[in-house]
């Protein structure tokens, strides 16, 4: 008898504690997908979220929300998502910093950049690109450096930041080629550009998607690309080092999504392929050729294995530089 109550009790105990979960995977599976971003709205990282958002609405069938938390070198966002539950439905879309030059820049992180989030899928390359005003005297990086050596007070290389690859590329040229050239640090593409067409600044150096429409316009032209291959957004620029300048190799910028530490792997490996299968598609893909953005899709133990080479190969010009982020 004592033990048949028991085992009623524990039935209905057991009976109660299904319910219970089952109640809160119904919960999980209605909590709605988060896309937490670094940056403001507007501009090819937002609209790559939002096109993708609606793309994960239709194929998961659930309301899918982009999240805007620009500050602190995108790491208010990625500490946002690290603080997140493990359940695979807040996603960071990152671009390359805080995984490749961060960890080698600043004193002390918040975050390990390679225990703390779980990388999803490459989702996109970011093409970079040097221009100057149209009316320049130059129209290709080699005919910069041989104006620069003739000009050597306009040294000026303007940048949306300090601390990334354009930086510690223009140091390797400034070394390789006995130049010395400035980075100038200026808050976003739109002041940099402006100086640009004014004649007020030489050269900057940022993304085709910043760039494009002032090119297109007649205000601004294309000097060269970084990186060892020829963007496929503007095939007919050659690469810096085709023109004989060296020190750019590893500039090379990216977006890609991660989750937080925890998540389990059958739900990283769903967002894996569903992500994948959307940057993969023709449609979408021709969407974000339109604002900058080559679409890739690959796995995320790609994205692993890129940011640490990436790493490793700038930690030596670093260190060399003995450029610190001030915090």
């Amino acid at each position: 008898m004592f033990y048949s109550s028991i085992a009623k009790i524990t039935g209905i105990a057991l009976g109660a504690a299904l319910v219970a979960h089952a109640a809160v995977a119904q919960d999980q599976s209605n909590t709605p997908i988060k896309i937490v971003i670094g940056f403001p709205a507007g501009g090819a990282l937002d609209s790559m979220s939002r096109a993708m958002a609606e793309k994960l609405r239709t194929d998961l069938g659930k309301t899918v929300i982009v999240d805007n938390k620009p500050g602190a070198g995108t790491q208010i966002a990625l500490m946002t998502v690290k603080r997140s539950p493990a359940d695979g439905n807040t996603i960071l879309i990152s671009p390359a910093p805080p995984f490749v030059s961060q960890p080698l820049t600043y004193d002390k992180l918040p975050f390990d950049p390679d225990k703390d989030l779980v990388p999803v899928a490459l989702l996109a390359d970011t093409p970079l690109v040097a221009t100057p005003s149209v009316n320049s005297p130059f129209s290709s990086m080699r005919e910069y450096v041989d104006w620069i050596k003739k000009n050597p007070k306009d040294t000026g290389v303007g940048m949306v930041t300090l601390g990334g690859v354009f930086h510690f590329g223009l140091l390797q040229l400034n070394q390789q080629m006995g130049l010395n050239l400035t980075p100038v640090a200026y808050k976003g593409a739109p002041p940099m550009l402006t100086d640009e067409i004014g004649g007020v600044l030489p050269v900057g150096m940022d993304t085709v998607a910043s760039a494009g429409e002032l090119v297109k316009a007649g205000k601004i032209k294309y000097l060269g690309v970084p990186g060892t291959e020829r963007s496929r957004l503007i095939p007919g620029v050659p690469t810096f080092l085709e023109q004989g300048v060296p020190g750019f190799e590893n500039a090379a910028s990216w977006y890609a999504a991660f989750v937080p530490a925890g998540v389990p792997k059958s739900v990283v490996s769903k967002l894996e392929k569903t992500m994948i299968d959307i940057v993969q598609d023709p449609e979408f893909a021709e969407k974000m050729v339109r604002i900058g953005l080559v679409t890739t899709g690959r796995p995320g133990a790609e994205v692993a294995r890129l940011a640490k080479t990436q790493r490793e190969a700038l930690r030596p010009i670093v260190e060399k530089s003995g450029f610190r982020v001030t915090q």
